[in-house]
């Protein structure tokens, strides 16, 4: 059994001496040391560096038995009783001789200038490190603990106190002798004290205790739970979170004491003071230190395990844990363990937790090791998370602290972030990472896109290139346009399309195109992207000349951009056939650049596209093309028949006589009367409609539009014989021809269809005639009658005259108009009445009133 015990201290001792320098570089490396086979996800809270230097030196010759920390500097006591003063980094600064025994305890005051350190063989020192100050004194038993005021500096405060067998407290009285006073004694050995402001709280055999120095009363004691425990091997942690708050750690409990005032009236013969147990809890293994952190506890564990092969227990590594009290339980933050030198032989009481509360580090303390924890910053947090390969969160993490990080770059985790993409293969992703990480830097952009070629990936950053702020070599956009157009024909053409023409050589690209098609002459894809490109360098002919073969809609919008209308005056007839209406429009727009008459000749040989043209050149402008007008008859009687009749209607320079002629020739009967009828020929064209089209209505329609009696008297003639027209005309020529004229010369006997219908219809014209002429006759006799009721109204109200008090005779007539009598004509004997002269020439007109006087 021992055997296997040794072989397995052996195999724990090879694992700590292959990871002690790991440990030094890795922040939390101890979780990842106790279980190599399951990597934890979690972040760990603290990192850990081994302190070196001086401190190496001194543990290689010696063990260490206690440490205490200020913030400005170290103190480590051995077991061989020499004292060391060490800067932070573990370098000598001051070595004192005090004991050839084990150094028990160093305490120092806050100011830093006053130390006391206790041995193993009595000897008690209190003195100051920059002064003559000293105190010196020899117990007949072994000093376990010293702690001096902690504010010794002070000449009010020279106090201290040590432990042994029992408590004392040291006072330098008023002639500088001191004097010592037993505070505590009867339980045993004293093992631990913490001095807090008036506070002294101490550990012995039996529980803790507090004093308060300033009322010279001890106010609590705290006993201890599991008496089962020897206190030599397991002693008491304390620690001071504030200077009321007292935490306790013995064996596996944890107790957070608060000390409150109490209230006068409770007082009688009780201490000011009490103390309040806030939280207690229980952990997991036995308690070897204690620190606070913020709200939270850090906890040094001693660790025993129990070997698979042997079944016995063995030394495990320390655990450092940071925990969040509760009431009654507390809950894990996080849980290192760490690997120090010779943990295997370590016990419980070996292990020594300091802290230094300014910058929350914490100091493991073992014989043979000394490690600093520290809460980790953002540099850590993002090696972790680089660690972890958690690239973004680390990018992202580095954006928002970017003032904070000392030791990483956004630029150099994004590159970072680049390359891990990659290999993953997942080439989009980092290509469009490129965009926000290599940001306006051309260099390592182009670095960058020859990382993407050389494996063969030059598509994937292609859309993610910059084209602007920065511009890159041409060579890399050529590059990356010769391996679309090797593989990827429509992909070529999208960049094409994307890339401002100015990032490349576009002669070199177009020979490139070129090339291709000579083994692929019709690809369609090729030829309009040959077309841009040309259109990019600005050779507009070879352009159009592309875009009007492959027939593409971008050959208008050509056009107009680039002002092509000089080099498409040959080539109407093909802009015609691909899209007449468009060609038509921005030709018709454009007479100023390319003529009419130029056009019409270019279409000649093409009469279908030139009446299509000429007819919407008359649609916006009856007159612009009235050279034409002749030409146009013959296009609308063979292309476009139903717009002749309008045509011929709207035009004034059309030739009646050539339209007459082809219409008679092509048999054009409406067109044909309604050219008749505008040469004046109104009987040949009525003749026309009934010998032709046989249309009563329209002949009838015909004559009512010519308004003419003699048309009437031909259409009555025409129709006596015809028993269907007649019904028609007397059906509707009853408001424009006398009906009886018509039914005179009707035959006896000639059977008239619907006959009875059409005369009640006359008669119904008539009546409606009748009552039309009553109806208005009703309303003229009204309107008169209110009209005159209303004048006679007017003529006999009141007229009022401002005059009537001046000697002037005054005539005022119906109108309201007044006239000094003397001002109007004298009445004659023919026309005795007067009348208004206003009124007189308003009604008469100018000049009436003189024609009367002379009559």
């Amino acid at each position: 059994m021992a055997e296997a015990e040794e072989q397995e201290s052996g195999s724990l001792e090879e694992s700590t001496d292959e990871s002690e320098n790991l440990l030094l570089k890795w922040p939390g490396l101890g979780a990842f040391l106790q279980d190599q086979e399951e990597e934890s996800e979690e972040e760990p809270k603290l990192k850990y560096e081994r302190l070196s230097n001086g401190v190496t030196e001194i543990l290689q010759k010696g063990a260490a038995s206690c440490m205490t920390v200020h913030d400005k500097f170290l103190a480590l006591g051995t077991h061989y009783g020499k004292v060391y003063l060490l800067d932070v980094q573990g370098n000598i600064t001051q070595k004192f001789d005090v004991s050839p025994v084990k150094i028990n305890q160093i305490s120092l005051d806050e100011s830093g200038e006053h130390m006391g350190v206790c041995s193993e063989d009595g000897k008690v020192q209190v003195f100051g490190l920059y002064s003559g100050e000293e105190f010196h004194e020899t117990f007949d038993c072994p000093i376990k603990i010293i702690a001096v005021h902690p504010h010794f500096v002070r000449s009010s405060c020279k106090q201290f106190v040590t432990g042994g067998k029992k408590l004392l407290l040291f006072e330098r009285s008023w002639m500088n002798r001191w004097k010592s006073s037993v505070l505590h004694e009867g339980e045993g050995n004293i093992r631990n004290v913490k001095w807090r402001g008036h506070l002294i709280a101490w550990a012995n055999n039996m529980g803790v205790k507090i004093f308060d120095i300033s009322s010279k009363q001890r106010i609590t004691n705290v006993p201890r739970d599991d008496i089962s425990l020897r206190p030599d091997m397991y002693p008491c942690s304390l620690c001071w979170k504030d200077s009321v708050t007292l935490i306790i750690g013995w064996g596996t409990s944890v107790k957070i004491c608060s000390v409150k005032e109490r209230h006068a009236s409770e007082m009688r013969d009780l201490p000011s003071r009490y103390v309040e147990i806030v939280s207690q809890f229980e952990t997991e293994f036995y308690i070897s230190g204690l620190a606070p952190l913020c709200d939270q506890l850090v906890v040094l564990s001693y660790v025993k395990e129990v070997s698979e092969k042997s079944e016995r227990e063995y030394c495990a590594r320390p655990r450092l844990d940071i925990i969040q009290p509760l009431s009654e339980t507390c809950e894990e933050i996080s849980s290192d363990a760490l690997t120090v030198r010779g943990f295997q032989e370590n016990e419980c009481r070996d292990y020594h937790l300091e802290s230094s509360e300014g910058e929350s580090l914490f100091y493991i303390v073992s014989p043979r090791d000394v490690v600093v924890a520290k809460e980790r910053d953002q540099d850590d947090h993002i090696d972790w998370l680089l660690e972890k390969k958690k690239y973004e969160e680390a990018l992202m993490a580095a954006e928002i602290s970017q003032k904070n990080i000392k030791r990483h770059k956004i630029l150099d985790i994004g590159l970072a972030y680049i390359n891990h993409l990659v290999e993953k293969g997942e080439y989009d992703t980092a290509a469009r990472k490129c965009q926000k990480i290599l940001g306006k830097n051309a260099t390592l952009w182009e670095y960058e896109v020859y990382k993407f070629k050389e494996i063969g990936q030059l598509k994937a950053i292609s859309p993610y290139l910059p084209r602007g702020d920065p511009v890159l070599k041409p060579l890399i956009y050529e590059m990356i346009l010769h391996e679309f157009l090797e593989s990827d024909y429509e992909g070529f053409a999208t960049l094409i399309r994307e890339w401002p023409g100015d990032l490349y050589n576009n002669s070199v690209i177009v020979q490139a195109v070129r090339d291709h098609l000579k083994k692929d002459s019709q690809n369609k894809t090729l030829l309009k992207t040959l077309a841009e490109l040309y259109t990019y360098d600005k050779n507009y002919g070879n352009a159009l000349e592309i875009y009007l073969t492959l027939r593409h809609k971008d050959v208008f919008q050509l056009i107009h951009k680039h002002n092509l209308f000089s080099s498409i005056k040959d080539k109407i007839v093909l802009l015609m056939d691909f899209d007449s209406e468009k060609a038509v429009d921005m030709l018709l727009d454009n007479e100023d650049k390319i003529s009419i008459k130029k056009v019409v000749e270019e279409l000649e040989d093409r009469p279908e596209l030139q009446h299509v043209y000429l007819h919407k050149l008359f649609k916006r402008d009856h007159h612009k093309g009235q050279r034409y007008h002749e030409k146009q008859i013959s296009l609308y009687a063979e292309y476009d028949r139903p717009n002749l009749l309008p045509f011929l209607r709207d035009s004034t320079h059309c030739p009646l006589e050539k339209a007459l002629e082809i219409c008679q020739q092509r048999n054009f009967v409406e067109e044909t009367v309604y050219l008749l009828s505008r040469m004046g020929n109104s009987r040949s064209a009525l003749k026309m409609i009934m010998e032709e089209l046989h249309d009563v209505d329209k002949a009838i329609e015909f004559a009512k539009e010519q308004d003419d009696g003699e048309l009437w008297e031909d259409l009555i003639l025409y129709s006596i014989d015809k028993p269907p027209f007649i019904t028609g005309l007397l059906n509707n020529i009853g408001t424009h021809v006398d009906p009886i004229l018509l039914i005179h010369r009707i035959k006896e006997g000639m059977e008239i269809p619907n006959l009875r219908d059409s005369l009640v219809k006359i008669l119904q014209d008539y009546n409606l005639q009748i009552l039309l002429r009553e109806g208005c006759k009703k309303i003229l006799v009204a309107d008169s009658l209110s009209l005159l009721k209303k004048m006679h109204r007017t003529q006999m109200k009141g007229v009022l005259v401002d005059d009537a008090a001046k000697p002037f005779s005054v005539v005022v007539f119906h109108c309201r108009h007044m006239f000094h009598k003397e001002c109007l004509p004298v009445p004659s004997m023919n026309s005795p009445a007067q009348y208004c002269n206003i009124c007189s020439a308003k009604n008469r007109g100018p000049g009436s009133a003189i024609l009367e006087m002379k009559k």
